[in-house]
Order: structure tokens, then C-alpha cells, then sequence
């Protein structure tokens, strides 16, 4: 059996529509304003919100 190039793979992603490779995982740095120590915040976004959510923030 041949070996399917990664190329060939790219129409099939729109019947991955749905799945998580949707999403991205965007992590914040938020500094204590008492102590000054940086948290990290794990948030998954939607690549197509990602404009929105960056633009709050």
C-alpha cells in the first residue's frame, strides 16, 4: 500500500469541520496587583473569535 502525501489530506479537512482543531489554546499572564506574582490563564478560543478575545483583552 502507498503512503498518502500530506497534500492529498488537505480536502478532507472540511470534514473535520467540526472537530478540535478548531480551537486554540491561548495562554495570559496576569500579575497580582498585591503581591506582583504572574499566574498563568489557559483559555481554548475559536480560531475565528481569536481577533474578538485578543481585542478585550
Amino acid at each position: 500500500m502507498a503512503k498518502v502525501s500530506k497534500n492529498s489530506r488537505t480536502g478532507q479537512r472540511a470534514a473535520n469541520a467540526g472537530s478540535g482543531r478548531d480551537f486554540i489554546k491561548v495562554v495570559q499572564s496576569v500579575k497580582d496587583p498585591v503581591t506582583g506574582k504572574y499566574s498563568y490563564k489557559e483559555v481554548m478560543v475559536h480560531k475565528d473569535k481569536i481577533d474578538e478575545f485578543m481585542k478585550d483583552k
